[in-house]
């Protein structure tokens, strides 16, 4: 059986803070709910109690909740960000939080939050640098909806129509305005390529090449959709993919 969880809900408003922190306590498996106004305050509170989960709102006066992140000691908890700011999400990944929860969260959602925090608690054990790898295993992807968490191999293909890129992950369609070297720069190397100025292929979805009168092809992927191969592309693709 898991051991009851010690949380710590930090935002600098009064009303949210306390809604956050009543609707945590409320879940089964929790030890006692601790409540900081500032990341300065988080941050002395850390230095004396132990923490399993920290709920760190973003937009704070004085330290932001990122920064209050990266300040923590080594050997820190589990981080969940609140934000009503879908912009900071690929900050939010990168200094390791399990996940982000656009505001206002319903309770429903916040429970959904700590079950992800739970699980890395109840996984094997990690050292800090080994849990911010596992949080950025996926993608965050900020669309109109709100920030979609996807996972790299759920990823077919991204392509830039001229105005937003759209990332084909199942029979997910996500509009985003991140441009494709910002996702390239994120998506494991190994298994995507850049085959066009506007498009992105994961070449584990490559399903079958056709070849164009340009010296391109056209690759169909898992799925059933199409996209296109520049000539200039064409060579490293076959490559990769150990075809002469």
């Amino acid at each position: 059986m898991s051991a009851p969880l010690r949380v710590l809900v930090c935002d600098d408003e009064l009303m949210a803070r306390k809604r956050i922190a009543r609707i945590v306590s409320e879940l089964s498996g929790i030890e006692a709910v601790l409540e900081c106004a500032s990341g300065e305050e988080v941050l002395s509170v850390l230095s004396r109690e132990d923490v399993d989960v920290a709920i760190l709102d973003i937009h704070m006066p004085g330290l932001s909740g990122l920064e209050t992140t990266a300040k923590m000691p080594e050997e820190r908890p589990y981080v969940v960000f609140l934000t009503a700011h879908p912009e900071h999400a690929l900050e939010a990944f990168d200094v390791g939080a399990v996940d982000y929860v656009m505001k206002p969260a319903d309770e429903a959602r916040i429970e959904r939050a700590m079950a992800r925090a739970r699980a890395f608690l109840d996984g094997p054990p990690r050292t800090p640098s080994e849990g911010q790898e596992a949080a950025l295993r996926r993608l965050a992807v900020p669309t109109k909806q709100g920030v979609v968490l996807v996972s790299p191999d759920e990823i077919s293909h991204a392509v830039f129509d001229g105005a937003l890129v759209t990332v084909h992950a199942g029979d997910k369609r996500l509009l985003t305005d991140h441009t494709l070297q910002e996702l390239e720069d994120r998506l494991p190397k190994a298994t995507f390529e850049r085959v066009h100025r506007r498009a992105l292929l994961n070449l584990e979805a490559v399903v079958r090449l056709e070849p164009l009168p340009t010296g391109g092809y056209t690759a169909h992927v898992s799925g059933g959709s199409t996209v296109e191969v520049s000539r200039q592309s064409a060579r490293k693709l076959r490559r990769r993919l150990g075809l002469r």
